[in-house]
C-alpha cells in the first residue's frame, strides 16, 4: 500500500523500433490514490542535514544515469515501480523502526469515511513496519449528534464545551463507548491489533478542573500521566488507541481537551514524535495565505509568530501543546493536514511532509 503512494505510470520513451511487449505478471491487487505524489527524501534533523544533502546529491546523479540508461529500455511495470518504492522507503523505516508515536485524531478526518480508512490504513502499515503507534481521539461532531437526539443544547465558551452533567454522561459515552471502540474495530479489520481505553483506565490520566470550571463545568485538564499501562499493550504489538476522557482522584469524570491529552501522553511515554491531525494545512507564515506555509520552525520561531500575532485562534492551543510535549522530551512535533488523503504516511515517509514540523 505504502509503494501506491507514488504510481504515476510513465509515458514510453519514443522509439523508432517496436518495444518488445513486456511479460505478463502474475496479477497483483492494484491501488489508486489520486492527488498524491510521494518525495522519499525526509526532512532530517539540523546536524544530519550536511549529510542528508550529501546523499542526495548522490541519488540525483543516480537517477540521472538511470533516467539515460532506461530511456532505451522497456517501461517499467506497475511492480517494478512499487518494488522500487519500497526500496527507497528503506531509510525512512530504519529511522523511526522501533520508535513511539503518538497520533492525535479527529476533525475532518473523523467525519469522512474516505479519510477515516486512510488514518486507519497508515496507523496499520505503519506498525507493520516496525514504529509503535499510539493513537488519542476525540469525537466532537458526534458527541453534538447524540446531544441533538437527546435535546440537549450544545454550549461552547472560548472554544470549548461547556460540560454539565447530562452533557458529560453523553461524552463519557460516546467517546470512550461508540467512537472508541469503533475505531477499535476498523484497526482490527486493517489486520492490526488494537485495545481501547480511556483515560481512567489503569490511571493511565488522572484529571483535575480547568481554571474556568465554574462557567466550563466538567472540563478538565491533565494533573498526571501514569503510562505504565501502555507499555505491556505496545510491547505485545498492539495499537492503544485511547478516549479523552479522565477521573480526578476522587472519580468525577471530566472531558479534557484531545491534543492535551496526546501531548501529555507523548513526553510521558518518551515518544519521538508527536503528530496532531487537523482541518489547517499547517502553521502559516500569514493567516490569510494558504500558500504561506510553514514547513519546519522550532520553538523560538513558534514564539515569534506568537509575539507577532501570527498564530492566533484555534491553532494556539496546539502549538502550545507542540511546544510542551517538546520541552518535555519528544523529537518532534507536527500540525499536519487531516483533510489529505493518506496525510500521515506523507509526514513521517517523506521529506515535504503534510504541515507543519516543529523541532526542540
Amino acid at each position: 500500500m505504502l509503494a501506491a503512494k507514488a504510481l504515476v505510470k510513465p509515458s514510453p520513451a519514443p522509439s523508432s523500433s517496436p518495444s518488445p511487449t513486456p511479460k505478463k505478471s502474475p496479477k497483483t491487487p492494484s491501488f489508486s490514490i489520486p492527488n498524491l505524489s510521494f518525495s522519499l527524501r525526509r526532512r532530517h534533523p539540523k546536524p544530519l542535514r550536511a549529510a542528508a544533502a550529501a546523499n542526495n546529491s548522490v541519488l540525483q546523479q543516480n537517477e540521472t544515469a538511470t533516467a539515460g540508461a532506461s530511456a532505451n529500455s522497456v517501461t517499467a511495470t506497475p511492480g517494478q515501480l512499487r518494488v522500487d518504492i519500497l526500496s527507497e522507503s528503506l531509510p525512512f523505516i530504519q529511522k523511526f523502526r522501533g520508535k513511539t508515536i503518538v497520533v492525535k485524531y479527529g476533525g475532518a478526518a473523523m467525519k469522512s469515511e474516505s479519510l477515516q480508512a486512510s488514518v486507519v490504513n497508515d496507523l496499520v502499515l505503519l506498525s507493520c513496519v516496525g514504529l509503535r503507534p499510539i493513537l488519542v481521539h476525540g469525537g466532537g461532531p458526534e458527541i453534538n449528534q447524540w446531544l441533538k437526539r437527546l435535546n440537549i443544547e450544545a454550549t461552547f465558551l472560548d472554544g470549548l464545551r461547556v460540560t454539565d452533567a447530562a452533557t458529560m454522561e453523553i461524552v463519557s459515552m460516546v467517546l470512550a463507548g461508540k467512537v472508541n471502540k469503533n475505531l477499535v474495530s476498523l484497526i482490527d479489520r486493517a489486520g492490526a491489533k488494537a485495545v481501547g481505553l480511556c483515560g481512567s483506565d489503569g490511571r493511565l490520566v488522572t484529571a483535575r478542573p480547568a481554571a474556568n470550571a465554574a462557567k466550563l463545568g466538567f472540563v478538565g485538564e491533565v494533573a498526571r500521566v501514569d503510562p505504565s499501562i501502555l507499555h505491556s499493550i505496545v510491547d505485545g504489538g498492539h495499537i492503544p488507541v485511547i478516549a479523552s476522557v479522565a477521573a480526578d482522584e476522587s472519580g468525577q469524570q471530566y472531558n479534557i481537551n484531545a491534543d492535551t491529552v496526546a501531548g501529555e501522553l507523548a513526553a510521558a511515554f518518551g515518544a519521538e514524535k508527536l503528530i496532531l491531525l487537523t482541518d489547517v494545512a499547517g502553521i502559516l507564515e500569514d493567516r490569510d495565505d494558504p500558500g504561506s506555509l510553514v514547513k519546519e520552525i522550532d520553538i523560538k520561531g513558534v514564539r515569534r509568530l506568537m509575539s507577532e500575532g501570527k498564530i492566533g485562534g484555534g491553532m494556539i492551543p496546539k502549538v502550545n501543546c507542540c511546544v510542551r510535549s517538546l520541552a518535555q522530551g519528544v523529537r518532534t512535533a507536527s500540525i499536519i493536514d487531516g483533510r489529505v488523503p493518506h496525510s500521515l504516511l506523507l509526514e513521517i515517509m517523506t521529506d515535504e511532509g503534510a504541515g507543519t514540523m516543529i523541532t526542540g
